[in-house]
């Protein structure tokens, strides 16, 4: 009678603790992946300055600083 209840239960730890662990290491995967993500844009923003300066001269317009830093500043906002 103990044997069998021994197997129940291992079998049921066996189950159970890797299901928990994927879990926690999709969990912790993601959380890090976001961090490291948000880092590495804050760092090397998608678009910057010159990229804008670049985008008002294809469209025919000069650009002036207050533009460019006025757009700059929508970006950030929109991501916060």
């Amino acid at each position: 009678m103990v044997l069998p209840l021994l197997l129940e239960v291992e079998l049921w730890n066996l189950i159970v603790w890797p299901i928990l662990a994927i879990i926690v290491g999709f969990a912790a995967g993601f959380f890090v992946a976001r961090y490291v993500i948000k880092r590495q844009l804050e760092k090397n923003p998608p678009i910057s300055e010159k990229a804008i300066r670049a985008m008002f001269m294809q469209m025919g317009r000069k650009p002036s600083e207050a533009q460019i830093r006025a757009v700059m500043n929508s970006m950030k906002n929109s991501n916060h």
